[in-house]
């Protein structure tokens, strides 16, 4: 059974992007977004204008943190053999019940990707706006950067964090 990792989340986070378990780079890594093709980061460091891959993962959190951005997984444990979210076996979910009273000032949900937005009926639940972003990972090759920078923005800057 792999084990995800903490939840990104201070008294400032303003919206909350839920991965469904990290990858076998992020697992080994211990870090969030991981991979090395994965845009996450890149897509972040365009939003904001910041040199956020060139930065140590701690400086990388304090930005988020600065930003108003959280981070999490839908799933606390899964089975998995590889990184691909179709081979998540016997996967229990994080509890996001109480994340209103961990994050007080919590505007809305996005979810990073498909498996992810499996759950969106939990985060739904919060009776926040809740959103399905386009995968940052190298998975996702169907969006060009591009593509998934707009949609990315567009959901920041609607709920102005970092932009």
């Amino acid at each position: 059974m792999l084990q995800g990792l903490p939840p990104v989340l201070s008294d400032t986070t303003r919206l909350l992007v839920l991965g469904s378990f990290p990858g076998r780079a992020s697992l080994e890594t211990q870090r969030y977004y991981g991979h090395p093709q994965n845009h996450f980061w890149k897509i972040l460091a365009a939003i904001w204008q910041q040199p956020l891959n060139d930065m140590p993962y701690a400086q990388r959190i304090d930005t988020l943190h600065t930003h108003g951005l959280g981070l999490w997984d839908v799933y606390a444990t899964c089975e998995r053999e590889g990184s691909l979210d179709s081979a998540i076996r016997n996967a229990q979910p994080n509890d996001v019940s109480g994340l209103r009273a961990r994050c007080p000032q919590l505007q809305a949900i996005a979810h990073n990707g498909g498996e992810s937005f499996r759950h969106a009926r939990h985060t739904q639940a919060l009776g926040l706006p809740v959103y399905r972003l386009p995968s940052t990972s190298p998975a996702n090759a169907s969006w060009s950067f591009e593509r998934k920078l707009a949609a990315w923005r567009e959901v920041l800057q609607r709920h102005a964090v970092g932009v």
